[in-house]
């Protein structure tokens, strides 16, 4: 598969696709697991450029139990949110040489040129966006697959704390059973490159897909 067209916008700014360009969605569960160490040895080995999201973890879900606790709205909440991401892609940046953080396209892009993992930090790019909706619909799971196309991405790989059984699943199924987020099928759809879900013990899938040209399978398809 070539690299995605980019936006209109993006293009008059210069933002040329990277080739084999592929987005790592880390889930908050994986950044706290025994597993993490593992992970990012396989990013940090892999001849693909890539671009890590990380999730909110145990920082987004004490947002939750703050909205619960003192009621503020989903707006609010969707902002702090964003900044448990923030707070997270600084933590894994800061395990590894050569994984930079980065919080706008521009600054993504360079990372990737200089040879490094760019580790994203979403609000900057993303607060306050009328095009994104500012409530817990849209979580990291979808805001990598809204960058990925942004960014003219090969593929996406969501790595979760899960005991993955099954070669292939449905956008919707892993929606309604609160694996992804509930804006993640329609942003799937959209996203118009392979995604694929990945469990624990799956590191190695993980590392022989990005070690092989072209469309590799990895994980479990998501379809």
């Amino acid at each position: 598969m070539t690299a995605q067209a980019l936006p209109a916008d993006a293009a008059r700014r210069g933002l040329a696709p990277q080739p084999g360009l592929v987005v790592v969605k880390l889930g908050g569960s994986v950044v706290r697991s025994r597993e993490l160490s593992a992970w990012l040895d396989v990013i940090a080995a892999s001849p693909r450029p890539i671009i890590v999201v990380p999730g909110g973890g145990a920082l987004a879900d004490e947002v939750r139990s703050a909205q619960t606790k003192l009621g503020f709205g989903d707006e609010a909440a969707h902002r702090m949110a964003l900044l448990a991401m923030d707070q997270l892609a600084w933590a894994i940046a800061g395990l590894r040489a050569g994984f930079e953080v980065g919080d706008t396209e521009e600054a993504l892009r360079q990372t990737l040129g200089q040879g490094h993992v760019a580790v994203w930090a979403p609000y900057s790019l993303v607060a306050g966006r009328s095009d994104i909706p500012q409530s817990w619909t849209v979580t990291s799971d979808s805001l990598a697959l809204w960058l990925g196309r942004r960014l003219g991405a090969e593929r996406c790989y969501v790595i979760k704390s899960i005991e993955r059984k099954r070669a292939a699943f449905s956008a919707e199924q892993l929606a309604r059973d609160g694996v992804v987020d509930e804006a993640f099928p329609s942003m799937f759809k959209e996203a118009g490159f392979p995604v694929f879900l990945l469990g624990r013990g799956d590191q190695a899938a993980l590392a022989a897909s990005l070690s092989a040209p072209g469309e590799a399978s990895c994980g479990a398809t998501i379809d």
